[in-house]
């Protein structure tokens, strides 16, 4: 089975460091996305091939592994990143290019039943897809890649192919492409052809698909462009998605028996109540209106929010406060660390609002507070549910230096949907975010909402991706429509159905799935951890 996905825009270091995490998988995947302004070196780059000084180039600059030599990657190009298992010969590696060659000719062709492009295929002597091999040729795509052995013992492949689409060549004149100086670049609209990216991505897409593998599975986020409507853009995004607003359920409907639930205000819910207003702390059990907080107050257990309560951003489906968010207080680590303290937790949980307005996110007071409870409370586990950090690796690299026991960042819904259901956010970050994580040798655990539109095989390639990228712990719960403002609810999945997914990704390769109509990313944390295959939970030491 193949993986196809479709990322949007994604930098090389991301991209770079989720194929790394596949590279270990089982699965074999195709990746297809478009760079912002990026050159790369390869393995047989020559610094002088740069005309100009890379610190003066109005892009980013990145040594990689793979084959070739120095290129240009920007928007208007497709790239396609292969990471299959492939026979561990000698001769596969070349046998790779040829395949994926040959994927970039049957998708230019196709584009092309006139012959505009003359034509197109290999030059001797020189790597890539070439057009106008008639009169005067020029490269349209460049390949380059890696193959080697994973932890495993599999010899898999890294990067690919970039078929320039409509790329702005101008990005060329400051290189020798590929150490070509003599054979000038163009893209498919240079040579004359008037094609969207988008149409090329995917049918390279498919032609990947059918070179490297005999069945594939698809997910793509969605790209369409903004349209001009009186309708709210949360309701725009999601009919861009596929899904009608119109046909969700309205606020007043009554919820299935499976999603009622008693409010039972006993001792260690007003306790617990109590010391959070002493210690000035802020609950998301409260902030986003958990429907377990009864249950989980009851028992003692909450989950804190550091780094103040007001998210810089505006997601679809959350009750947080978007209001312009306060300074940061320097007392809440030790505030919190105080409360866990005083609960006697034998597992502290810790979230944090989106921080896009300082500088790391807010990651340096996620860590602070992880280490004041450490000192505090050195026999609690610590677990972190955290923002993608803007995919920020240092700041990200503050929180896993102070070695959290579980870090849990939550990829929400499935590809399709991400647009509509949180905008400021990317699939593929997700992913990275996770595989970074799981890289550091933390226990690492992702979450998502159903209910919003989604199929129930969408969310199986979500949690094959997961398991992909070395996540041991998933949770899957139904959305409830906090307000009339937000997006609605498409249907309530039954509890039968969610026991379905949990096997799903328990087959998929999750240590842990926990999933039922109430469940939240905290819900049952402690137990989550528990059952967590011994070799995934890290030392602290």
């Amino acid at each position: 089975m193949l993986r196809r996905r479709h990322l949007g825009r994604v930098s090389f270091a991301e991209a770079d460091d989720l194929q790394r995490a596949l590279f270990e998988a089982r699965e074999d995947y195709v990746l297809l996305f478009e760079h912002p302004p990026t050159y790369t070196r390869g393995i047989r780059a020559q610094e002088d091939h740069f005309l100009v000084a890379a610190e003066f180039l109005d892009a980013d600059v990145v040594t990689t592994d793979r084959g070739g030599d120095v290129t240009y990657h920007a928007p208007g190009q497709a790239v396609g990143w292969a990471i299959v298992t492939v026979p561990d010969d000698p001769a596969s590696g070349r046998q790779h290019v040829t395949r994926l060659e040959d994927a970039v000719i049957a998708t230019v062709t196709a584009f092309d039943p006139e012959g505009r492009l003359g034509r197109i295929g290999r030059l001797e002597g020189y790597p890539g897809v070439w057009a106008r091999l008639d009169t005067r040729p020029h490269k349209i795509a460049a390949v380059g890649v890696r193959t080697k052995r994973n932890r495993r013992g599999d010899r898999r492949t890294l990067h690919g192919v970039a078929l320039n689409v409509d790329i702005d060549l101008a990005g060329f004149q400051v290189i020798i492409p590929c150490g070509i100086p003599d054979k000038p670049v163009g893209s498919m609209a240079s040579l004359g052809l008037d094609v969207g990216e988008a149409e090329v991505e995917e049918r390279l897409g498919q032609e990947l698909a059918r070179r490297l593998g005999a069945q594939e599975r698809v997910a793509r986020v969605d790209r369409s462009a903004a349209t001009t409507s009186d309708e709210r853009p949360l309701l725009r995004r999601l009919r861009k998605a596929g899904v009608n607003p119109d046909e969700g359920l309205a606020i007043t409907t009554r919820k299935p028996e499976w999603l009622r639930i008693e409010a039972h205000m006993g001792t260690r819910y007003q306790s617990l109540r109590t010391l959070t207003e002493d210690l000035r702390l802020v609950t998301v059990c409260e902030e986003a209106g958990c429907p377990n907080i009864f249950e989980c107050w009851d028992s003692g257990t909450a989950t804190f929010m550091v780094n103040g309560e007001r998210c810089t951003r505006a997601c679809g489906f959350c009750l947080i406060d978007t209001r312009k968010p306060l300074v940061l207080d320097p007392t809440e680590p030790a505030r919190v660390a105080e409360a866990v303290v005083r609960l006697k937790l034998q597992h502290a949980v810790v979230t944090c609002v989106a921080r896009d307005d300082l500088a790391d996110g807010g990651a340096g007071a996620i860590a602070d507070t992880i280490r004041a409870i450490r000192e505090r409370s050195p026999e609690t586990n610590i677990e972190v549910l955290i923002s993608d950090l803007k995919g920020d690796r240092a700041a990200l690299q503050l929180i896993i230096d102070a070695r959290p026991d579980v870090m849990n960042h939550n990829v929400e819904t499935v590809a399709r949907l991400q647009r509509a259901v949180r905008p400021s956010a990317a699939y593929h970050r997700s992913l990275t975010v996770l595989a970074r994580s799981v890289a550091a040798g933390l226990t690492t655990k992702s979450g998502m909402m159903v209910g919003l539109g989604e199929s129930a095989d969408e969310i199986e390639e979500v949690l094959v991706d997961l398991a992909s990228v070395g996540v041991s712990i998933a949770t899957i719960g139904q959305y409830l429509r906090p307000t009339a403002k937000h997006l609605p609810v498409a249907r309530y999945w039954e509890p039968a159905e969610f026991d379905d997914l949990a096997e799903r990704g328990r087959r998929a390769g999750l240590a842990h799935v926990q999933a039922s109509p109430l469940t939240r990313s905290s819900y049952h944390a402690r137990e989550a951890l528990g059952s967590a295959t011994p070799l995934a939970v890290p030392s602290r030491r």
